[in-house]
């Protein structure tokens, strides 16, 4: 028996890029239902040089890819604060977690924090508390799941939302 007879639906990692912290999930969608897969956070060395502390989350996030066989990815948008380093330094974590999975050849769609709150709480200016709590209902076998995570699995369920919508105008 094959991977693929074993494999059904299309495996999705979600991605909520951070230079100290940078959360992943992966679930599988099959048709309208989500199943939990897998999540973590990744930590760089905070003591490492800028430049490694990139490569460090390039690598980690390719070992993601690798490791759950995914099929698809999905990343949140840089949110942009008031302090322009800070923006910028997220923007460099978020081009090297970007990085990985399209290195892997996977297609990644890119995904605004309220429309991620907006498809998972009902509402785009839902706190983390409620991402979490909605993670937890959406996909239980998941337990207790940190904020990071959460965040990354709520990437996933979105893009899986929208993409089945996505196929269903395609054929319509």
């Amino acid at each position: 028996m094959t991977n693929t007879l074993i494999q059904s639906g299309t495996r999705i990692l979600g991605l909520d890029p951070g230079l100290r912290r940078t959360g992943w999930g992966v679930v599988v969608a099959e048709g309208s239902r989500l199943r939990w897969i897998a999540h973590g956070v990744i930590s760089p060395p905070e003591a490492a040089p800028f430049s490694e502390r990139l490569l460090f989350l390039l690598e980690a996030v390719g070992e993601v890819c690798t490791a759950y066989s995914c099929d698809e990815a999905a990343i949140e948008e840089v949110y942009v604060n008031m302090n322009p380093s800070s923006t910028l330094k997220l923007g460099h974590a978020r081009a090297a977690v970007m990085l990985a999975p399209a290195r892997c050849g996977l297609s990644v769609a890119e995904y605004s924090p309220n429309l991620i709150k907006k498809a998972v709480v009902g509402s785009g200016h839902a706190d983390k508390g409620q991402i979490a709590f909605m993670i937890k209902r959406l996909l239980p076998a998941a337990g207790e799941v940190k904020t990071d995570a959460a965040d990354a699995l709520a990437v996933a369920v979105t893009h899986a939302q929208l993409r089945k919508r996505a196929l269903l105008e395609m054929v319509s």
